[in-house]
């Protein structure tokens, strides 16, 4: 074990102390009160170099030799054992002859305290469509309204500049192939909001050459009937996620949070038209210059076959 922060002494410290005594002729009293310590001390460490050499003078582990209160290896296979038959705790204590306490700390350390922990670990699916277009993932995010700097940045918390003067929806599209993305800040996330936003996304993917035939979004009140209404309209198929399954439109919540960390959140704008500014300049380095993991570390444009040519020049 290391050293605490309050260690009178370190290994190189009880060496000193050690040579002081045994080498220079200190006496013990002598090198005890130099190095701030008690006779005891000294004599401890003497006693340790004198039997193991360098070696007694490193630290040891707090542990005690022996736990006769512990539990046994045997009682601890029959502990996993039954939890693994999804006993209930009290029954499992009761059974193998313990307390509940020590049950529920065995199980702490062993992962085995959520019945959730039991089962198998879900397979991940992973999928990419083969062709820019074929779907596109919508979602949106709220964002506090900024009046001046708040107090996660300045510290101070008398002063409540932003409190109570609404809020921002930033709506978000990425291409599940080829990861380009397009976003627009819109007053809110209603009905309205969401199927302007989808026909400026169709548009705008349309302007790569790149038609769109399915979007997907979650369950929403803002993509009900206005919303597939405008689906309609511009000939695309609506398709929604699972309930309370966000991971299905997992590529847009992704792309949520790499928008928070390096848009919203990445410096302290003074007002919601300055963050806004800088969401259009953020969305071209991130589909023209940023390199995407899923791509080859290539930037998302290099999957559009009729940009693919001038990406080069872009960059």
């Amino acid at each position: 074990m290391n050293s605490h922060k309050h260690a009178r002494l370190t290994p190189i410290g009880r060496a000193l102390l050690v040579q002081r005594v045994l080498e220079q002729g200190w006496t013990v009293i002598a090198a005890s009160q130099a190095a701030g310590v008690s006779r005891r001390t000294t004599a401890k460490w003497i006693a340790r170099f004198q039997a193991e050499g360098l070696d007694g003078l490193l630290d040891r582990s707090s542990r005690p030799h022996r736990s006769p209160r512990a539990i046994h290896a045997g009682t601890r296979r029959r502990l996993a054992q039954l939890r693994r038959r999804r006993w209930p705790l009290w029954r499992i204590a009761r059974d193998c002859g313990c307390s509940l306490a020590t049950a529920s700390r065995y199980m702490k350390r062993a992962g085995l305290s959520r019945l959730k922990s039991l089962e198998p670990a879900a397979e991940i699916v992973r999928y990419e469509r083969q062709t820019p277009g074929e779907l596109l993932h919508i979602d949106t995010k709220r964002l506090g309204k900024i009046k001046g700097i708040g107090h996660r940045i300045t510290g101070d918390r008398t002063k409540n500049h932003n409190r109570g003067i609404g809020w921002d929806a930033v709506h978000l599209a990425i291409d599940d192939h080829s990861r380009v993305a397009f976003a627009r800040l819109k007053p809110d996330e209603g009905a309205q909001s969401c199927a302007e936003f989808l026909r400026e996304a169709v548009a705008f993917y349309a302007g790569l050459g790149v038609q769109v035939q399915r979007v997907m979004t979650d369950n929403g009140t803002g993509y009900k009937r206005v919303f597939e209404a405008a689906c309609a309209a511009v000939g695309v198929r609506h398709i929604r996620t699972r309930p309370y399954t966000p991971q299905t439109n997992g590529k847009v919540e992704r792309l949520v949070q790499t928008s928070l960390r390096e848009w919203a959140y990445v410096r302290p704008y003074r007002s919601s038209a300055s963050r806004e500014a800088a969401l259009q300049p953020f969305i071209h380095h991130y589909n023209w210059h940023r390199p995407h993991s899923a791509l080859d570390h290539q930037p998302p444009m290099s999957r559009i076959p009729a940009v693919n040519n001038v990406l080069e020049l872009n960059i």
